[in-house]
């Protein structure tokens, strides 16, 4: 049985699984799915076609599933939020619906959303990302699995950030941002400092796969050389794991360009 406090509202339709918990003042709408064991605390807004897996916890005065801020939205449009298992809404977050019929904000499962952070419509997070306090993801950003994203950062609309990457605090996300590598500012311009050893050793990446990303970003990086003559040299002179791979087909593939 779900566990509704009495000023709480939930919209006739809802479907709340089993374990729920909804907090006081809260408000769930009629077309919000809730999976078994989710937690929405005092204050905080589900509404939309929203659904949220197991073991989740939107906490106080978050808003998840608002209408979009996109001036291209078109009253009557029925767009998405789809929310994975076991990730955290902090407070005063807030995850917006999609632009056009059918488009979904998507955050992945085991995912931390900090206070203040926003996702704007189209977003994708992928699994285990975290967001730290008030990042803010303008539309279509992509943010692939076990990134992590410091405070105050913000990204332009249509970014990619590679799975396995840090982004430093107070950033200015204008371009994709390369895997498994650490970005920050510098001089007022995004730029890649090395492999995010520390993350992919936690991750139990081997000696190997790490010094091969450390080879590669000299390449791209450090010796000087343009990018194609760069992106040749990773794949003829590195040892070709998968993740060298994925690192060459990001920049071969990003529409952006890569900072």
């Amino acid at each position: 049985m779900a566990k509704i406090h009495p000023t709480a509202i939930v919209e006739d339709g809802a479907t709340l699984g089993e374990d729920v918990e909804i907090g006081p003042y809260a408000h769930i709408g009629r077309y919000v799915r809730l999976g078994n064991g989710t937690t929405v605390g005092h204050g905080a807004i589900v509404d939309g076609h929203t659904t949220i897996g197991e073991r989740c916890q939107i906490f106080p005065y978050a808003c998840v599933g608002m209408k979009t801020q996109d001036l291209k939205y078109k009253e009557g449009s029925t767009s998405y939020v789809e929310i994975g298992d076991r990730t955290v809404i902090r407070e005063f977050a807030t995850v917006h619906l999609g632009t056009a019929d059918g488009e979904k904000t998507t955050i992945g499962s085991d995912c931390l959303f900090m206070c203040y952070c926003h996702a704007a419509h189209g977003v994708i997070l992928g699994n285990h990302v975290i967001c730290s306090n008030s990042v803010q993801l303008a539309g279509d950003v992509h943010l692939q699995d076990w990134v992590i994203v410091g405070g105050c950062s913000a990204s332009h609309q249509f970014c990619t950030v590679g799975r396995h990457s840090m982004v430093g605090g107070m950033c200015k996300i204008r371009q994709d941002v390369p895997p498994y590598m650490l970005s920050d500012m510098d001089s007022g311009s995004m730029k890649v400092f090395g492999p995010n050893v520390v993350g992919l050793t936690r991750r139990g990446f081997s000696k190997d796969v790490i010094q091969a990303l450390k080879e590669a970003y000299r390449f791209l990086y450090r010796d000087g050389l343009n990018r194609t003559q760069a992106l040749e040299r990773v794949e003829n002179d590195i040892e070709q794991f998968d993740e060298i791979k994925e690192l060459v087909a990001f920049y071969r593939n990003s529409t952006r360009g890569v900072c």
